[in-house]
């Protein structure tokens, strides 16, 4: 069941860090997740299409519980998945139990954290979906991340995630103010309530999300935090760039459109830049320069 906090109040000054409660107690209840997400299939879709032009093995990060990982199996690509999350990693292989021999031998489960996990082995197509990359909170943490993603990545493998632009709509929302939804049925707590409100620090670029559940029979309520990372398109580039990679491009909302004002979804794709060590040097004169 995921965190509840009953009593106090989720405050953003002490959340935001990597592994606190903002980055953990929504994927502590991977049924709701499982529920709340379901409709969401345009970022399949993409990925299974970037797993067949790219290849497999494909590693992904924040493989959660196999909502993108599954349907890359079914689709003949082999996957390995990372999460921090035991939660969510159980549910993923109870989900694996259901799957026909060929799917489960295709999905390889793996727990750790992102920014340290190394497995020794290299993919054509690194991926990490659904805001994955807004748990970096700080710049240790993206550089951290970052290189291990060039750790395992092919020489010409390519990077590709997706993020939430950020929108003044609920960067600049009243913390005090409750953005409702009709009531629905929780897997574990019968028909709730539903409200989400937002809190957002300008400094460290922090929005916390305070997601409460009420219970109609009147048994008490809970509010789970999620904290996220505000990267904003050219600080992401910019970020990109100065930690090795290049060919960064940047989509709209699991298109290949480009971004526009009104776009949800930025979704980026790189590569990492090919060191020049132990090339031998080009001749003078023939033209030649050096990769960049």
């Amino acid at each position: 069941m995921a965190e509840r906090v009953r009593g106090e109040e989720p405050e953003l000054t002490s959340l935001g860090r990597a592994a606190d409660a903002g980055a953990a107690a929504h994927y502590a209840d991977p049924d709701y997740y499982d529920r709340a997400y379901r409709r969401r299939r345009d970022d399949v879709a993409y990925y299974v299409r970037m797993g067949r032009l790219l290849g497999g093995p494909v590693l992904e990060y924040g493989v959660g519980t196999g909502r993108i990982a599954l349907e890359l199996a079914r689709a003949g690509i082999d996957v390995t998945g990372v999460d921090l999350s035991e939660e969510m990693l159980g549910a993923l292989r109870a989900r694996l139990e259901r799957q026909n021999a060929a799917v489960r031998e295709r999905v390889r489960v793996v727990h750790g954290d992102m920014r340290t996990v190394r497995l020794k082995r290299r993919f054509p197509l690194v991926i990490a979906a659904f805001n994955t990359f807004l748990h970096l909170y700080d710049r240790p943490d993206v550089e951290q991340f970052l290189a291990r993603v060039k750790d395992h990545l092919t020489p010409n493998g390519r990077f590709v995630f997706d993020v939430s632009v950020p929108h003044a709509d609920y960067l600049g929302a009243d913390p005090a103010r409750r953005f409702g939804t009709p009531p629905f049925r929780h897997p574990a707590r019968g028909i709730v309530r539903y409200n989400e409100r937002f809190d957002y620090d300008p400094i460290r670029q922090v929005l916390l999300m305070k997601m409460e559940f009420n219970p109609v029979d009147g048994t008490p309520g809970w509010v789970v935090p999620l904290t996220h990372r505000q990267f904003f398109p050219q600080e992401l580039e910019a970020l990109l760039h100065y930690n090795g990679f290049v060919d960064i491009v940047m989509s709209a909302d699991f298109t290949d459109g480009s971004p526009a004002t009104a776009t949800d979804s930025l979704v980026v794709s790189c590569r990492k830049r090919r060191s020049l060590a132990g090339r031998a040097p080009s001749k003078p004169g023939n033209g030649s320069k050096p990769s960049k």
